[in-house]
Formats: structure tokens, sequence, C-alpha cells
């Protein structure tokens, strides 16, 4: 499966999360390590799901850049 996610930077460090997945995340100092992370942190949040007996949610965000002209 091929989950979208969401990388943002904060004043500090890297974030990720996964729209399809809730409470799915990660942080990290990096953005590679952050990615990474959301990698590992998927499986997690499958096999969790899975062990408890819950479907997975199938993969449905998409994602658009969109020009706008600053005002």
């Amino acid at each position: 499966m091929r989950y979208m996610v969401v990388v943002e930077r904060g004043e500090k460090s890297w974030g990720a999360h996964v729209p399809d997945l809730p409470g799915c995340v990660a942080v990290s100092d990096t953005r590679d390590e952050v990615l990474q992370l959301i990698r590992e942190a998927i499986g997690f949040h499958i096999d969790g799901l899975r062990h408890d007996g819950l479907p997975v949610p199938p993969p449905s965000s998409e994602s658009e850049f969109v020009e706008v002209t600053a005002a």
C-alpha cells in the first residue's frame, strides 16, 4: 500500500502524519529521519489495527499544489 504522508517543518523539528491513518505521526530533528520514522509508524499502526481485529483503511488521500498570487 502507498499512503500519502504530510511532512511539515517546525521551528526546531520536522513532523509527519498520515491523513488516512488518524493518530499515525512522527517527529524528528531532520526531514530524512522523520520520513524513516513515519514509515516505521505506518507499519506499527497497521500491525496494531490487524492485531485488534480492526479494518485497515485503504489509502484514499490525495495531494495537489495550488499556485496563488500573494496579496
